[in-house]
């Protein structure tokens, strides 16, 4: 799945989200759970940029798809334990539309309801 991504389209990973109910004396040495999300990325072989904080904090996990003449998507309250399939479908919906626009429907639900921003494309 590591070409899943194509004509400049990108996902990004924040590695420093936090999910809620994270303690940070009971989790201490854990990995921060947008870490734990871009490792299980990886592990699938899914190409992505790592990026510590996307300022998304109340809504943590967030990863950004974007691309040049695409629709930019941030996502939040992604669970690296629960949503990781459905995060993949999503990054193949994302690569195959020429414009980022993956129809609402068609968007796995953890995805539909947790899409924080849609930003159009600094081209149109």
């Amino acid at each position: 799945m590591g070409d899943a991504m194509k004509d400049g389209a990108e996902l990004v990973v924040c590695t420093t989200c936090r999910l809620p109910g994270f303690d940070p004396v009971r989790d201490a040495g854990r990995p921060r759970d947008g870490a734990r999300l871009s490792d299980a990325l990886t592990a699938a072989g899914v190409a992505h940029r790592r990026q510590e904080c996307l300022s998304a904090c109340a809504r943590g996990c967030a990863v950004v798809f974007r691309g040049p003449g695409r629709w930019t998507y941030v996502q939040g309250a992604l669970d690296p334990d629960r949503d990781l399939p459905d995060l993949l479908a999503m990054i193949r919906a994302y690569a195959q539309a020429p414009d980022g626009v993956v129809p609402w429907r068609q968007r796995p639900e953890v995805i539909r309801k947790n899409t924080i921003v849609r930003i159009p494309p600094s081209e149109l």
